[in-house]
């Protein structure tokens, strides 16, 4: 059967922290600010993946009061949720996600998120999407005070 999730996050920019979206550390002023690494496009899009096997979302899995896991890579979040797909009999088919933020510019950097997002589900880079956006500096996000993401996850499991 296939199935469909949909995730979402959003995180504030914080001081003295890497900024990481898709695995990918871009250079910008401000970080943004999580028990993990906080990249927001990685939560996004393993919330969707779970969220289509009928999962709890991250913040269960890899709950922030855990303090073995702080700083961790979200792909290595991303890596289990996909995981978790497997121990289910089932595959990612596609996944397509969507950055919203005023800056830094995304485009540069999508084609290795890109690959690190399909290494970490174990898909080709072909059924991968992360696409950008600003929020036409309207609200928190227009105002540059932090970025967010949506992602949709399609998954197949045997009926």
């Amino acid at each position: 059967m296939n199935l469909t999730g949909i995730g979402y996050d959003v995180h504030r920019f914080g001081e003295n922290r890497a900024l990481i979206l898709g695995g990918v550390e871009i250079p910008h002023t401000h970080g943004l600010d999580g028990h993990s690494d906080a990249d927001v496009l990685v939560h996004a899009i393993a919330d969707a993946v779970l969220g289509a096997i009928g999962e709890r979302d991250i913040g269960h899995h890899f709950p922030n009061s855990d303090e073995s896991i702080r700083g961790i890579s979200s792909l290595e979040i991303l890596r289990k949720a996909g995981a978790l797909v497997g121990e289910k009999g089932g595959r990612v088919i596609n996944i397509d996600a969507t950055l919203i933020a005023e800056e830094p510019k995304i485009g540069p950097h999508v084609a290795q998120m890109r690959e690190n997002l399909a290494a970490a589900l174990k898909i080709p880079v072909a059924r991968v999407g992360v696409k950008a956006t600003t929020n036409e500096r309207m609200g928190f996000l227009g105002r540059g005070e932090g970025i967010a993401a949506m992602a949709v996850a399609s998954i197949l499991l045997p009926d």
